[in-house]
């Protein structure tokens, strides 16, 4: 049983385009999926999300978007990400904007598993300074602040001792 986020296969690919994370979940993949799905929920684990400031009428469609404040301390970006495909309760991908710092695909699979779920968060950079300079300290730094994204979901899904 995994204790902690994990890159996707158990092993780490310095030569993979994204970065990958996983962990295991108590809840079932329909838990999950409907914090996922919701729009405004994005600030409550993403890390770097500061606030959602507003939503789409059309979320969770495909091309819907949210407005979001991203950023560190003083330095926030206010940028939006759409949603490019949902298939519930399995998978969202979004392309995500912190423009001019860049912009990614997200990738989130939901999985079942015996006692629960498994979630895998793959991030692609598809521009911006994270794609022109792609490294694999760029990208493990990347999985690190995905790997904490997926236990702030867990603990948002899960509860507490999630």
């Amino acid at each position: 049983m995994t204790s902690g986020p994990q890159p996707d296969g158990g092993g780490e690919d310095p030569t993979a385009a994204g970065a990958r994370s996983t962990l295991p979940f108590r809840s079932p993949p329909e838990d999950v999926f409907a914090v996922l799905a919701d729009g405004w929920r994005y600030a409550d684990w993403v890390v770097g999300a500061k606030r959602v400031r507003t939503v789409d009428d059309s979320w969770p469609e495909p091309g819907a978007r949210f407005h979001h404040a991203v950023g560190v301390g003083p330095l926030v970006l206010k940028d939006s990400s759409k949603l490019l495909a949902i298939d519930p309760p399995r998978q969202v991908v979004l392309e995500v904007r912190a423009w001019p710092a860049g912009k990614a695909r997200v990738t989130v699979t939901v999985s079942p598993r015996e006692g629960g779920s498994e979630v895998l968060l793959e991030e692609v950079p598809t521009g911006g300074p994270a794609k022109t300079i792609d490294s694999w300290p760029l990208r493990r730094l990347t999985m690190l602040r995905n790997a904490e994204s997926l236990k702030r979901l867990r603990r948002v899904v899960d509860g507490p001792a999630g």
